[in-house]
């Protein structure tokens, strides 16, 4: 989780490692903490697995805009002679003749430009790719989202739109929420940047200490104030116990330890979050809750 304080809002980001289900327990905490803090201004930053929403229920339609991402090639039907050098010369394999005409596979293609440079009847250029959708939902309170459509790059690009249009049409408020993506890489970057406190919810394992660590050397590079919970933690003490050596001896303040709890799962798939129910999950999301605004010296009862 990612907190940033800035003059009008304190921001949380969560932020876990890469495989799907583990974004999903990153965002159930997030979306645990948004309903304990009765958050003013939310966003959902991991573009490419957007689901939020899900618990983040709104009442008004959303304002939707184009995300441009890079290029991609396109074929002009009426010029294709169907010659195969396009296809031929191709390193990605995003384009096949068929019945006589170049066909190109959007998933596959990078947009790299080589079918246009071979092309000798002018029938290949690149154009603008629609890489998908951003939403803001904005009223008394703001909620920033997008999509990703399959296979696009960018983003990081993305992820910056959404937290920006979230920071504009924010009411004046002091804490603003962002559930953001997962990994080391450029969207987690796009999350970082601007954020004072980064809370990482850290699962008990091998692969998650790894990924721990290195999201902390991402975080520090922005110079990020850094906070660590520990996801399922009775699934692995063992790693548990060194999750918390390790944030001893780097100084980094451990702010909670969240048990396996199947009521949470029960919750999610009703709508709900873990905040909302009477179980040990929502319990240390709560204790969590309490400890982060005082790293920040911020009143979580204003």
């Amino acid at each position: 989780m990612l907190i940033s304080w800035s003059r009008s809002e304190v921001s949380y980001e969560t932020a876990s490692d890469s495989e799907r289900e583990r974004r999903h327990r990153k965002t159930t905490v997030s979306a645990a903490l948004i309903r304990l803090s009765q958050a003013k201004a939310v966003a959902d930053c991991d573009v490419d697995a957007p689901n939020l929403h899900l618990v983040v229920e709104q009442d008004t339609p959303p304002e939707v805009y184009d995300f441009m991402g890079g290029e991609k090639a396109q074929v002009d039907a009426d010029q294709c002679v169907g010659c195969g050098r396009c296809e031929q010369h191709c390193r990605f394999n995003a384009i096949r003749v068929q019945d006589g005409t170049a066909l190109v596979n959007e998933f596959a293609c990078e947009g790299c430009g080589v079918c246009v440079s071979v092309c000798q009847a002018g029938a290949v250029a690149l154009t603008s790719d629609l890489a998908g959708k951003r939403e803001l939902y904005a009223k008394e309170n703001v909620f920033s989202t997008a999509t990703l459509k399959m296979g696009r790059g960018n983003s990081g690009k993305l992820v910056t739109e959404v937290k920006l249009a979230m920071l504009k049409a924010a009411p004046p408020c002091e804490l603003a929420i962002v559930d953001g993506s997962p990994g080391i890489g450029c969207p987690v970057i796009a999350s970082v940047s601007g954020m004072d406190l980064v809370l990482v919810v850290a699962e008990p394992s091998g692969s998650g200490v790894s990924d721990l660590k290195r999201l902390i050397q991402t975080a520090e590079t922005f110079q990020a104030r850094l906070a660590v919970c520990v996801n399922k933690y009775d699934v692995s003490p063992h790693h548990t116990e060194e999750i918390e050596a390790f944030c001893a001896a780097q100084g980094i303040p451990f702010v909670g330890k969240i048990p396996y709890d199947p009521l949470a799962v029960k919750a999610v798939n009703a709508g709900m979050t873990v905040a909302d129910i009477d179980c040990l999950a929502g319990q240390a999301v709560r204790e969590i809750y309490a400890a982060v605004p005082s790293l920040l010296g911020v009143d979580k009862n204003r």
